[in-house]
């Protein structure tokens, strides 16, 4: 066993630890994972959109982003030690629509998601102080901390529908899931360059997509752990090369694959016992 055990695997039996220490760090109490196909998903359009999506006659999908989740967190009544998390998941919808003149336009909108888990966080009623805070300011709270991990979702349909079936009241008497969107944090209204329209036209936006996503709950925690030596870096700092740029890029190798792309998948061990030919297919 070497005096000097660098990260990576750990050879020998048993490894050589140098002592235990005890750490502050995050630890993770509960998680989740969860695939969800978000069925008529309401988009708001920008007023320009909603003009377009007016005198639409079809729509198919184009793109969906993910811009941020506002996560909320809230100790469960009678159920000590587990938690409310309430994700609000924003989407930015890229849709394209084809107009009775056979044109095609894009149009896009702002779509809210609203979703919520239970989770496990322990308990702890300690009030937490320290130094990095200013005097008489407000302590640290005890709570777990949410994290909310999530990809892109995919842009699985998208239809259009009259005005009155997803709002059951006409306006301007009465404007349908105006709350929702009076609770959009500005820095998600700067992403579109023109008002977001909540009511007032003929047709309404609907989408379906599927969501990918990791909740859990983390706490702060003093952990004990086997510490084998400190972590020093052993790849030393490389600066700017004076080396010109055609030194530079005759370095890099020739991209075969951007010009080669092959026919089909080729596991690395193919299930027959023969050589793949040049058109990329097994033959015996």
């Amino acid at each position: 066993m070497p005096d000097k055990v660098l990260p990576g695997p750990i050879h020998g039996n048993p490894p050589c630890v140098k002592e235990a220490v005890c750490i502050h760090t995050k630890r993770i109490y509960d998680s989740c994972r969860d695939k969800e196909c978000i069925e008529n998903l309401r988009v708001y359009p920008t007023r320009c959109s909603q003009e377009i999506l007016d005198c639409a006659t079809s729509v198919k999908s184009r793109d969906a982003k993910l811009l941020w989740t506002n996560i909320d967190v809230r100790d469960v009544a009678f159920n000590r030690g587990f938690y409310s998390v309430d994700i609000r998941f924003f989407y930015y919808i890229t849709a394209e629509v084809c107009a009775c003149n056979g044109r095609t336009q894009k149009v896009k909108g702002l779509a809210i998601y609203d979703k919520n888990v239970i989770l496990f966080g322990s308990e702890g009623d300690v009030k937490i102080f320290s130094s990095e805070l200013p005097a008489c300011s407000k302590c640290a709270s005890n709570m777990p901390t949410a994290f909310v991990e999530a990809v892109d979702p995919i842009f699985l349909d998208a239809d259009i529908c009259e005005a009155k079936t997803v709002c059951s009241c006409t306006p301007p008497e009465c404007e349908c899931n105006c709350d929702e969107l009076c609770d959009v944090p500005q820095c998600i209204k700067e992403y579109f360059d023109d008002e977001l329209v909540v009511s007032g036209g003929c047709k309404n936006l609907l989408v379906t997509l599927g969501q990918f996503s990791i909740v859990r709950l983390e706490r702060d925690s003093q952990i004990l752990i086997p510490a084998y030596d400190f972590c020093m870096p052993e790849k030393e700092c490389v600066g700017s090369s004076e080396d010109s740029p055609c030194d530079l890029f005759r370095k890099i190798k020739f991209p075969v694959g951007e010009f080669f792309p092959p026919s089909r998948a080729i596991p690395d061990n193919p299930p027959c016992d023969c050589k793949p030919v040049s058109y990329g297919c097994c033959g015996k």
